[in-house]
């Protein structure tokens, strides 16, 4: 089954088809984000680094502003990228530790 455009889904099947299919491209971009998580765990020079408020803040900022001017639900998409951006830095700080721990 081709992927249809969601305006242009006549059946469930189609709805489920695409969601399904996106929910697999966004996967794909998550694990493009953590890999910049990977590269953030072994620039920053100290643990303490990996945790800034005022980056979170501004990043959770774009997605909402973004998702207004998309016509998107603002406050719910806010409300992922909270999610996303403390399992990012919980993720890049088990990377930040991983790294650094000395062999025995």
């Amino acid at each position: 089954m081709s992927i249809k455009p969601g305006p242009e889904c006549t059946n469930m099947a189609e709805v489920r088809a695409g969601v399904d299919a996106l929910d697999r491209e966004i996967v794909a971009l998550l694990r493009r984000r953590f890999d910049y998580m990977d590269a953030a765990a072994r620039i920053k020079p100290e643990r303490g680094a990996v945790r800034d408020e005022a980056r979170k803040q501004q990043v959770i900022a774009q997605a909402r502003a973004a998702a207004a001017a998309a016509g998107l639900p603002a406050d719910a998409v806010a409300a992922m990228w909270e999610t996303l951006v403390e399992a990012s830095i919980a993720y890049e700080l088990e990377e930040f530790d991983a790294r650094r721990v000395t062999p025995r």
